[in-house]
Order: C-alpha cells, then structure tokens, then sequence
C-alpha cells in the first residue's frame, strides 16, 4: 500500500490523502480546497496532484470547504465512485458546495472588472453551478459506528469527531492475504468541551494514524468564558464606541455557536439593544441542517431545548439574504453586530463588510476561528496596518480583536485525549498533517514522548510506502 499527501501538508488548509491499495484500489481521504494562502491560493487548487479519474472512492470526514470544496473538481475531472460520508455531512455539503460555487462566480465577476481596467486577462472560477450539482448524486450516507464493506477486503467506518455536525474521524479496516490493517484518518478534531456537540469518541487501535494538528502546540481558555469575551466586545464596540462589530465567521459550526451564546446573553437580559445580523444565506440553511440533527448535540443544549425550543433564535435577530439588503448595511450609522463568512476573510459576503468599515476607529473586526497567517483575517489579527481587499489597499484604523475560545478544533490536550485510546507501540507510524509546520514540530516531540515509536510530517505530495 502506498499514501500520498496532496493537501494539509505542512498547512492547514486543502485535506486530501490518497491511499492506493496492493491491487490498485485507489482511495481518497477527504478533497479540500487550499483557501487563504495568498497568491499560491489559485495555483494549489489547479492541481489535484492526482488522476481523478483514478479514484474508487472518496471517505469525506466533514463538509468544511478545506475538506470538501474540491469535490465538483474531481467529479468533472472524471472521478465517477462512491462518495460516503455521515448523514449530516450529507446534508451540509450539499449546501456548502453550491455556495462555494457560488462565490467563486461572483468573486470571478468582480475581480474581473478591475482586470478589465487594468487590461488583464479574466479569471476563471474552478468550477460552476453546474459542476456542483453534478457531484451531489454520488454522495450516500454512513451512520456513526457501522462498518460498511466497500468491495470485498475494504470495510469503513465512522466515529464522531466533535468538530462540527456529521464530522467523524474515518476509519479503514483493509485485508490483504489473510491480514487486516486499520488506517485510521481523525479528520479535525473537535474539543471535549464544546458548547453544543458530543466529544470525539473512542475508536479502535489502528495501525496507521493521520491526525490533525491545527493547535497542536496550544491551550485554548474555557469555552465557558466565550459569553463574557464576546458580551465585553459588544459592549465596547456597539455601546461605548457606538460602532459596528463585524464578525467573520464560518456558517457551519462557529455561526451557530454565535447564535446560542447570543441566544444564551438574551435569556439572561444581558444583550444590549443592538440589531443582530447574520449576512449570510448559507448561514441561515446550515442552521436549519444543525437543528435537524439533534442526535449530535450534547447534554448541556439537549437540557436547554426543554425550554427553549430553538436555541439560535433571539429578539433582535435577523438573517439577511439578499445582496441588496447585504449592501444596504454598510449604509446604516447606527452600532450593530454583523456576522458573516467566511471565517478566515477571505472571501463571501465579509470581505465588503470588511472593507466598507476599516477605515473607522469606532468599527471593531473580531475573529473568532483559526486564520491561514497569509489570509485576510490572519493578516488583521497579527496586525496589518494596511491591507489589499479587491485589489484596493485599505488603512486598518478599525480595532481588530480576537476571541481564541471558540475554536472548534482541539487543543493539544484534546488532541492527545483522542489519541488516548491507542497503544502507542502498535501504531506503526502517525502521520501529522492539517498544520503550521512550527506546532507540527512541537507537537511530535509531545506525541514521541507519549511513546509513539515513529511520527512523520509529510511534505506535499509526499509518497509512504505501509507495511501490512
């Protein structure tokens, strides 16, 4: 067997891991797109580094676009196989991908009037509407904790990740001449604290792990402290500076945890009376997918659904959709919250939001996820004084914070407690991938110490021969 990494090697963006098996079988782990890496962004995304065609079958661990935004690209390159993922993965990507075609249509669009004016050649987006589409049929859905035989000698299986709704850690139980060997793929890594979903479960010993290491060398704080940091936020920007705060956010998973905190400071008559906006179409139906799997939530809001019946729902609230009412917020003096994708910046709605109000000291920007270093959002929390959105510079004079809390990936002690289940000395390698190669360093020198014999941090496009 041969694995090769076409994707989150040595960064934290674009997850794809091929597997090819003695007799050919060719299986993928994920197909994500690179997004926030600058102008290698494009050129990242123009390669699979692999024949599409090629590939049986794809096991998507969840439906972030950094897992799954390639998929349209490698069906309308010829891969015709089996896509399985979780029924909530199901549900989500088929709303994400779209989407995803989506923005880049209209981010095509607009760049490519100033190209115009510049006397530059279009751009083209990676894929269309149509390309999305195509790719939904071939998705079928897995439950949690069921192997499912994908041809004679290959069995998969999920485990729940606590990332985001319908992530799971893979796992693939492969037998060759008479012997078995599990390859175990964790997907991101949710926190065994999070505010609504179940914590990563256990799973069983692997012979081979990849695991990611997005915070493999961190501590986040409580996330019980989320409500008190984002209270003091609203308070200083929309109270005391009577400015807008804008959030950029993920519209699955770091949305909604919005949703329930404000939820939450509503209930106990601690939100100030500011409108709330959510600019974000995809938002508003990734909602709806999270509320209809309850089966994923934790104890905490299983309890709170006793008495309140929608948990991301509040007075003062309102989702925008169309691009007309989108525009028209930059348009409103008054202070007022307004949380829209992406959540690294860079791209969708956020971005105009972004660069109609940093230009004023009484606007905070406030980031509330992990942000590619060279994407718009990392630049702004590591202090850009000035920054390019649409080909325009712009002077950062609006406040800039960031809540580290709301993570939904695991620090490293979470990382370490999902790995707690395996016997060190029976995994013959560990593969580190989905991180900045600094904490991926850091964070094998924790895991050799924790007795894992052999730990690689593979190079993109890297080959490993796996002994069975």
């Amino acid at each position: 067997m041969k694995l090769a990494f076409h994707g989150a090697a040595r960064t934290v963006t674009g997850s794809k891991h091929l597997l090819t098996l003695s007799d050919g079988t060719v299986i993928l782990f994920d197909c994500g797109m690179f997004q926030g890496l600058g102008k290698d962004t494009d050129a990242f995304n123009a390669d699979l580094g692999f024949d599409a065609a090629e590939v049986d079958y794809l096991l998507l661990s969840h439906a972030h676009i950094d897992h799954s935004g390639l998929i349209p690209k490698l069906v309308k390159e010829g891969f015709k196989g089996r896509i399985v993922c979780t029924p909530a993965t199901k549900d989500l990507a088929a709303i994400l991908l779209l989407d995803s075609a989506e923005i880049q249509r209209d981010d095509a669009r607009f760049s490519n009037k100033r190209r115009a004016k510049q006397h530059l050649p279009p751009i083209e987006p990676l894929y269309s509407i149509e390309d999305a589409k195509a790719a939904l049929p071939l998705f079928e859905k897995l439950a949690y904790g069921q192997w499912l035989t994908l041809q004679p000698g290959v069995e998969v299986m999920y485990t729940d990740a606590g990332h985001i709704i319908g992530s799971a850690a893979v796992h693939l139980r492969v037998t060759e001449k008479g012997k078995t060997t599990q390859i175990s793929f964790s997907g991101d890594v949710g926190r065994y604290s999070d505010l609504i979903l179940r914590s990563p479960e256990v799973f069983p010993q692997a012979d081979y792990i990849i695991i990611e290491s997005t915070y493999g060398n961190s501590l986040h704080a409580g996330v019980f402290n989320t409500p008190e940091l984002l209270l003091k936020w609203i308070e200083h920007t929309c109270v005391e500076k009577k400015g807008k705060l804008i959030i950029p956010s993920f519209s699955v998973g770091r949305t909604q945890e919005l949703l329930y905190v404000l939820n939450g400071l509503s209930l106990e008559k601690r939100l100030p009376r500011v409108p709330v906006y959510v600019d974000s179409p995809l938002s508003l139906e990734a909602t709806d997918v999270v509320k209809k799997h309850p089966e994923t939530f934790n104890s905490r809001i299983r309890k709170l659904l006793e008495i309140d019946d929608d948990p991301f729902d509040f007075e003062g609230v309102r989702f925008i959709q169309t691009v007309e009412e989108s525009k028209a917020l930059n348009d409103k003096p008054e202070p007022s919250i307004i949380i829209s994708a992406s959540g690294m910046a860079d791209a969708g709605r956020v971005k105009h939001h972004i660069m109609n109000n940093i230009s004023s000291e009484r606007n905070t920007i406030l980031l509330v996820g992990y942000c590619e270093p060279s994407s718009l959002g990392g630049r702004l929390v590591d202090g850009a004084k000035e920054v390019g959105i649409f080909g325009e510079r712009y002077e950062v004079r609006a406040e800039v914070g960031s809540i580290r809390s709301m993570s939904a990936h695991g620090d490293y002690n979470d990382l370490c407690q999902f790995l707690a289940c395996q016997q060190p000395s029976a995994v013959k390698k560990l593969f580190i991938v989905h991180g900045e190669y600094d904490v991926q360093q850091d964070f094998r020198d924790r895991l050799q110490k924790k007795g894992f014999p052999d730990v690689e941090i593979p190079e993109l496009h890297e080959v490993f021969g796996l002994e069975n």
